[in-house]
């Protein structure tokens, strides 16, 4: 394990330190998950802009609500 040396704002230290109470781990603990859960939202290597295409449609079945509703759906505001 490589042992490293960051900077962090005040206000984000302190939340990452109470993370790291609440769930009874090192800070060292919390900023490693918070490191790999961050890369695995990215590819390993970037994507080649030209060899992307876009993925085929899947097919979702029948509309669940009739034509003539779509629009009080739409603008429905309840939770």
């Amino acid at each position: 394990m490589v042992r490293t040396q960051i900077q962090l704002p005040d206000a984000l230290h302190e939340r990452l330190k109470r993370l790291a109470e609440r769930q009874e781990w090192s800070l060292a603990e919390v900023v490693r998950r918070a490191a790999e859960a961050y890369l695995d939202t990215f590819p390993a290597e970037p994507i080649d802009a030209a060899e992307w295409s876009l993925p085929a449609p899947r097919d979702l079945g029948e509309f669940a609500a009739p034509v003539d509703r779509w629009r009080e759906l739409a603008n429905d505001r309840t939770p």
